[in-house]
């Protein structure tokens, strides 16, 4: 399966009889599968359709979807409120005697509030229901777009992804060469601080002191810490391969490189692995920015 981002955006119009629709689709990060429809008055019928055709075709992301609906080539029915207008005629009848005031136009009656009623004609039953399948059957079109729009972006995701593990896998490698991990070179620092405390006070006992200088060797090595590096990066690269909605385990995946990471640098003995270690928190955090963005 693909990977998919769960970000994108997508767009479809129609037309059925005198209904003129245009659906507007984007997509953002999110924990789970949230959609967002925005339709307009008197169109509320789509809806649960249009989530039915969401939850198929997606498993996360928030997704806002717009829907305009314009009814066209009716022309609208004109009439007047005769009840209105005797009202309106009789007010101006006895303020043209009281005032000696001039009577009152047409053009002035008309643009009197209420006068005049404009409507659009009613709908047809059969039309409307036509027109709310076809709507329906456009937004599962622009879903599909949307769909194929967020594994393009998943698929440049992926490659990112897969550099990213290189360069841990690198960095590791790098760790695991350092010439401060040869026992020669532990050795060393180690004996270095036991002759430091000896001179500064002889009264240490050189059995205690040799115990401790193994455990404090066996707490410096980062043998494990490698291993279950290179093992989560084994796992994520299959992830990866497999592809489908793999977000969640590959966060999971992050996170553990990030405390593999966290440990490396705590028990890093030279500079040389402080720094190794510093770069690959970068990395690693890097990696798991990416994959907040995939579904």
């Amino acid at each position: 399966m693909a990977l998919s981002s769960m970000t994108g955006f997508a767009r479809g119009q129609g037309q059925s009889g005198p209904y003129a629709w245009n659906w507007e689709l984007k997509s953002v990060n999110a924990k789970g599968l949230d959609v967002r429809l925005r339709l307009p008055v008197g169109w509320d019928g789509v809806e649960a359709a249009a989530r039915a055709k969401a939850s198929d075709l997606l498993n996360r992301g928030t997704v806002y979807a717009t829907l305009t609906v314009e009814r066209q080539g009716l022309p609208p029915t004109v009439r007047v409120n005769e009840n209105v207008l005797e009202a309106v005629l009789g007010v101006a009848s006895k303020l043209a005697d009281r005032l000696k005031a001039s009577p009152p136009t047409v053009e002035g009656l008309l643009s009197l509030k209420g006068v005049l009623e404009v409507s659009e004609q009613e709908e047809n039953p059969q039309e409307r229901s036509a027109a709310e399948a076809a709507i329906v059957a456009g937004f599962e079109r622009a879903l599909k777009d949307l769909a194929q729009a967020r594994r393009d972006e998943g698929k440049a995701l992926g490659a990112v992804l897969n550099a990213r593990l290189e360069e841990i896998g690198a960095l590791a490698k790098r760790a695991d060469q350092a010439p401060g991990r040869r026992p020669e070179a532990v050795k060393a620092r180690l004996a270095e601080q036991v002759t430091a405390l000896m001179e500064n006070g002889g009264r240490f006992d050189p059995d205690r002191l040799h115990q401790e200088a193994v455990l404090i060797a066996s707490k410096a090595d980062i043998r494990e810490e490698l291993d279950r590096l290179a093992a989560h990066v084994a796992q994520a690269r299959k992830l990866i391969a497999d592809g489908g909605p793999i977000g969640r385990r590959l966060d999971f995946l992050s996170q553990e490189l990030n405390r593999e990471s966290n440990t490396l640098c705590a028990k890093a003995n030279d500079v040389e692995l402080t720094n190794i270690g510093l770069e690959l928190k970068t990395v690693v955090e890097q990696f798991r920015e990416q994959v907040q963005n995939l579904e």
